[in-house]
């Protein structure tokens, strides 16, 4: 145990495209709600943009970040980030995983993506916490809940577990206007509902359940790292808090906080 170590709430958050950065309110939210949070230990960042089986755990070193978007303007791809590697959490977090048919990647030469560095730049933007970064190893929710459930132990070690995604994410749904469709908005009112409600059944069921999941979530990346959250979170599953409940350009930026 890390002495007088926080137990660490866990975080689902829209981390948003590279853009979003310069939103006139974005960066404050994230910078207000980081400040609301025990400084973490370490931070393990489960994002929308890394998917790898079986579990990948990414560089322990501070190693070059990942650029991984195309046709933005070039300030975006001079985004610096030199968070300390996390060996010890890496440890951790392998020695919880590990078992009879279950592997854990090493992939040390992988820097953080943007949907890991993006929100960090705002909540920590010194570079002064250690940051480890892990793969999406399914978009499968229950296994995404059970993986969350085995890294839960985590918390109590003061790292801060963040799922990183977006709660709607169709890029055909993009506004310039600030409207939003209305299958956006319909589904981010579902959501927040079922999670008001702890209704993780028919979260888990999302893709029959809510209003036109497949309209909302073309493919289903940026909605799956909320089932990691929810199963690390799953002692305070029935007291989710909303942190950030508005749109960015008619998807949802809905970011909740457990614990």
């Amino acid at each position: 145990m890390i002495e007088d170590a926080h137990t660490m709430p866990v975080l689902y958050l829209s981390h948003g495209a590279p853009p979003l950065a310069d939103d006139p309110v974005w960066p404050g939210q994230l910078a207000a709600w980081s400040a609301s949070l025990p400084k973490p230990a370490a931070v393990l960042m489960v994002s929308a943009h890394w998917e790898d089986a079986p579990v990948a755990l990414g560089a322990t070193a501070t190693v070059p970040l990942v650029y991984d978007f195309w046709g933005f303007p070039q300030h975006y791809y001079e985004v610096r980030y030199a968070a300390p590697g996390a060996p010890a959490l890496a440890e951790q977090v392998r020695k919880l995983l590990r078992g009879p048919g279950t592997a854990v990647q090493e992939v040390p030469e992988r820097g953080l993506d943007h949907g890991a560095y993006v929100p960090l730049v705002e909540m920590y933007p010194d570079a002064d916490v250690p940051v480890l970064q892990m793969s999406l190893p399914t978009l499968d929710p229950r296994a995404l809940l059970d993986l969350g459930r085995k890294l839960a132990p985590l918390r109590d070690e003061g790292v801060l577990i963040v799922g990183s995604g977006f709660f709607t994410h169709n890029l055909r749904a993009l506004t310039g206007d600030g409207s939003v469709h209305p299958v956006m908005a319909e589904f981010d009112e579902w959501g927040r509902e079922a999670l008001a409600a702890a209704d993780i059944d028919a979260l888990l069921d999302f893709e029959n359940k809510a209003p036109a999941p497949h309209l909302a979530h073309p493919r289903t990346e940026h909605f799956a790292p909320l089932f990691v959250a929810l199963g690390a979170g799953e002692s305070e599953l029935s007291a989710p808090r909303t942190v950030i409940d508005d749109f960015w350009r008619g998807l949802a930026k809905r970011s909740i906080q457990l614990g």
